[in-house]
């Protein structure tokens, strides 16, 4: 529930508001995203932005958390903590700048979606060194603020990317221990296979975490068919659980010295299928909502789903790299995608995964039914396609819809 508008003023050393490049329109009543960059005195940062948003909570015992106040008030490092430090971020209601006074004034007017998304040890260690007087002048230290506004509909999905972001040791030594063979022996044919990349800042078009996310929801051993109560929503919510359960199973089986036993080996011959079923999707939605009509409203109006500029390069598919017009949210895509692990089975004698239809044509074929279920299920949501992402009604109903149609 919203709360009464809580508005803070203070002074910025420079202020610039960065133009979201997906903006469809200049109409300010859109609650485009929009992203604000400023640089500020530690000195004049308010003491009270309100921490409700901020998923952590600060203890300011770790070994980051010293390292942080370390490079606050070490004479060494003066000068750089803008630098060295990500700063904070906020997300808000509006954010406005009087440029003569060098002031920006930024309105709170929901505590549960606005304030202190990441940085909070930050702001905290600031607080904390300025109370003890270990910093008491003004151009010591500066640091970085970013504040989002327009962003209340993926406020959640924005505080889990910033701050559960995956561990280096775990995506890294992943590679490291090459538990990755088996995604790699899968699609080393694959003309994107050169493209993957494994480690943190590899210069990769794609990551391999998107390719858990994809692999999490075909796991029959984990959600078999027989059980209707149990939905890979995670695919869709969190690439760090999507890994930690890809390498659960790979120790498991390892640790059994039974590694063909590993629903993702079971699931090899699958991947190239399960990434093209993805791709595919994600560059027909736009003819599968429009089905056979002619009146149906054109895609790109749809709240989440954003229209290509005109003369502006195309939207690439994740995978393939293909043109498209339109790019379309996860929210309605893995939903779609994951109610094709109803054609999957397993291979009595070899007990490898198998399809029961090729899933592409099941797609092809019923396209337009779970495309407009998807979207008439966001709409029900409030036009909010980070909720559709999460609805498990709608995992459901869509499992169910390409379920009876192989069934018949």
């Amino acid at each position: 529930m919203a709360n009464d508008v809580k508005v803070l003023s203070f002074k910025v050393d420079s202020f610039r508001k960065i133009p979201n490049p997906y903006l469809k329109s200049d109409n300010p009543s859109e609650r485009n995203p929009q992203m604000y960059m400023m640089v500020c005195d530690v000195m004049d940062i308010p003491d009270d932005i309100p921490m409700d948003t901020n998923p952590r909570k600060q203890s300011l015992k770790t070994e980051v958390a010293k390292e942080i106040s370390n490079s606050l008030i070490s004479p060494s490092d003066q000068r750089n903590f803008y630098l060295l430090n990500r700063g904070l971020l906020l997300s808000a209601e509006a954010v406005s700048f009087d440029s003569e006074k060098s002031t920006v004034a930024i309105s709170f007017s929901d505590l549960s979606k606005h304030g202190n998304v990441d940085g909070g040890h930050t702001y905290e260690i600031i607080k904390r060194n300025i109370a003890k007087n270990k910093i008491v002048d003004r151009g010591y230290q500066y640091v970085k603020i970013e504040v989002l506004t327009g962003i209340d509909d993926m406020f959640e999905q924005l505080a889990k990317a910033r701050n559960f972001s995956v561990k280096v040791q775990e995506k890294s030594m992943a590679e490291l221990g090459k538990k990755y063979e088996i995604v790699k022996d899968a699609l080393q044919a694959e003309n994107y296979f050169k493209d993957i990349g494994y480690v943190e800042n590899e210069n990769k078009r794609i990551d391999i975490m998107d390719i858990m996310t994809l692999i999490n929801m075909f796991n029959i051993d984990k959600y078999p068919n027989t059980r209707m109560d149990s939905w890979p929503i995670i695919s869709y919510s969190s690439k760090a659980a999507c890994l930690k359960a890809y390498l659960d199973e790979y120790d498991k089986y390892e640790s059994q010295g039974n590694p063909t036993a590993n629903p993702f080996y079971k699931m090899k011959g699958l991947m190239p299928d399960i990434i093209r079923l993805y791709d595919h999707l994600e560059r027909y939605m736009p003819k599968y909502y429009k089905g056979d009509s002619t009146d149906i409203k054109r895609y790109g109006s749809i709240t989440g789903v954003y229209l290509v500029k005109e003369g502006k390069p195309k939207f690439k598919s994740r995978f393939f790299n293909r043109d498209m017009d339109y790019l379309t949210p996860n929210g309605f895509l893995y939903p779609i995608v994951a109610a094709f692990r109803s054609l999957i089975d397993e291979d009595e004698t070899s007990q490898m995964y198998k399809w029961k239809m090729d899933p592409v044509a099941v797609l092809d074929k019923m396209g337009n039914l779970l495309v407009t279920n998807t979207v008439q299920q966001s709409r029900e949501l409030g036009n909010n396609p980070n909720a559709t992402g999460k609805s498990a009604s709608l995992w459901q109903n869509l499992y169910m819809l390409v379920n009876m149609m192989w069934d018949k």
